[in-house]
């Protein structure tokens, strides 16, 4: 264990984050007597596609005190209820993997068992998600804190211009007492017995100096691998994704929707992602599949207004790096790793890296034994994300191109193939301890692709077939009636956070 005790921590790289990264520490290490500066080069463009969140965001807006209304506003933010998925099953099929859970236990038996044996008369299983049912409608509300009321099992994320969100983080992290130093690093320079980072030297020359360096340079991993040489797994095999061109484009079409939309397309898949003030639009796809100049027309094809930039082409081998902690140095965001952008897990990815670092911050020295905690719960958690990503894409009727029928017969990792096999059997799911997305999530895409247990739980079985078909029937009212009351996801952003003038409810 070194005995160097950590008094300044360099962030390289801005962006997401790094902003993130630097609000976090600033915020949470303020009594420690830290400095924190962050480097980075207005010359050099973020990727900054990344605009849908998931729901553990709300967590970290709020461990760092921000405002809700005041954030949304900032970054022009509109409500997520979950993706809506078209064309992934099979080509004119529509599902949605809404947040929230399906349903409530009977008598200890889970929820789907039972639905799986009324499913005939019971109607879609999203007709038991409250915040489904919303999303179906475009509605919104803010959920009800008294578990007792249905309103609370609404569960939400956002929308929001990533830019904007890392404007929005430097301006908190400055008030803290971060440093942002503007300039293009030229080199690394490490101890020649340790190898442990030193500085990092601007290509006019100057040095910046830290004892805790967190690599935020996103695709490059400047420090973590080109300095450190740590090595990168690719799982192209699995996810043969490696390109996306992204566009924004004037707020038309179907305006304001609470939902992400995922559209399958011939070699990859679209996303519709809507704010206040733009949709954003990209297309994610195999360069094995399909060329650039395809993917750029069939983009901007599917557009529901005009385009407002030009495109941005990005580059990436899905995967991420064998240790994400090594040395005195912790890669976060696109440095670590990047699965793809389907299930907007790469916002959550950076909070989950900097929630770990946070648990194991080295203030004392770094501990190779905490380094090796942090990188194996990284591993865990992002090869289960991975698991949950490959099922959208192996989890497919389509054989209409190579690329589906590439994904429908590939083999996927036994983690993920003995999921499916027992969910498949009996409807049958255990959950890990480092899952992020859990039994809902795994419901709704299995069922939303058409894979139906074949057999429920015998214990359905000793259930009151009248009492357990009303207690469906009852429910599955009871949302629609809550949704159907809730005002437009137009008229209650405009009403609570309106940042634009004139968007249409």
């Amino acid at each position: 264990m070194s005995d160097q005790r950590v008094r300044s921590v360099v962030i390289v790289g801005g962006g997401t984050a790094g902003w993130m990264t630097a609000a976090a520490l600033a915020r949470t290490l303020s009594g420690q007597d830290l400095k924190i500066a962050l480097v980075e080069s207005e010359a050099i463009g973020t990727v900054g596609v990344g605009e849908a969140t998931i729901p553990p965001i709300l967590t970290f807006n709020a461990m760092l005190g921000i405002d809700e209304r005041a954030f949304m506003r900032a970054t022009k933010a509109s409500f997520k209820l979950g993706i809506e998925f078209v064309d992934w099953g099979a080509l004119g099929e529509t599902y949605h993997h809404p947040f929230g859970t399906f349903g409530l236990d009977i008598e200890g038996i889970r929820f789907h068992q039972v639905w799986r044996k009324f499913k005939q008369a019971a109607g879609p299983i999203g007709d038991y998600n409250l915040t489904e049912a919303a999303a179906r409608r475009w509605r919104f509300a803010l959920p009800d804190p008294d578990p007792a009321k249905v309103m609370s099992s609404l569960k939400y994320a956002y929308h929001f211009d990533a830019g904007l969100y890392a404007r929005f983080l430097r301006g908190f992290s400055e008030q803290r007492g971060v440093v942002r130093i503007e300039g293009r690093i030229g080199q690394v320079a490490q101890n020649g017995e340790t190898g442990f980072v030193e500085a990092v030297v601007l290509e006019d020359g100057r040095r910046v100096e830290g004892d805790f360096f967190v690599d935020c340079s996103g695709f490059r991993g400047l420090v973590i691998g080109q300095a450190l040489k740590v090595p990168y797994q690719d799982w192209s095999r699995w996810l043969p994704n490696n390109r996306a061109v992204a566009i924004p484009c004037e707020l038309g079409g179907d305006g304001l929707t609470p939902f992400t939309r995922a559209t399958a397309r011939e070699g990859g898949w679209q996303w519709r992602i809507p704010l206040q003030h733009r949709i954003g639009n990209g297309y994610v796809y195999s360069s094995h599949h399909v060329d650039d100049q395809r993917a750029l027309d069939t983009l901007l094809a599917n557009l529901d207004g005009a385009p407002t930039d030009e495109p941005n082409l990005l580059r990436f081998t899905p995967g991420r790096r064998e240790r994400a902690w090594e040395k005195n140095v912790c890669s976060i965001g696109l440095s670590a790793g990047f699965i793809e952008p389907l299930e907007s897990t790469s916002i959550h990815m950076i909070q989950a890296g900097i929630t770990k670092l946070l648990a194991l911050f080295p203030g004392g020295g770094v501990d190779p034994l905490e380094i090796d905690e942090y990188n194996r719960l990284t591993a865990e958690q992002v090869d289960r994300i991975r698991d949950f990503v490959i099922l959208h894409f192996h989890a497919t009727r389509r054989d209409d191109t190579d690329y589906w029928r590439y994904l429908s017969s590939m083999t996927v990792p036994d983690s993920l193939a003995r999921r499916m096999e027992l969910f498949a059997r009996r409807g049958r799911w255990f959950p890990s301890e480092y899952d992020l997305f859990h039994e809902s999530n795994w419901l709704a895409v299995l069922l939303g692709q058409g894979i139906v247990p074949e057999e429920w739980d015998p214990l359905v079985d000793s259930l009151p077939e009248g009492e357990a078909r009303q207690r469906l029937f009852q429910l599955s009212a009871l949302i629609a009636r809550t949704a159907e009351a809730m005002p437009s996801h137009a008229e209650f952003v405009a009403r609570y956070c309106g940042a634009v003038q004139g968007v249409a409810a």
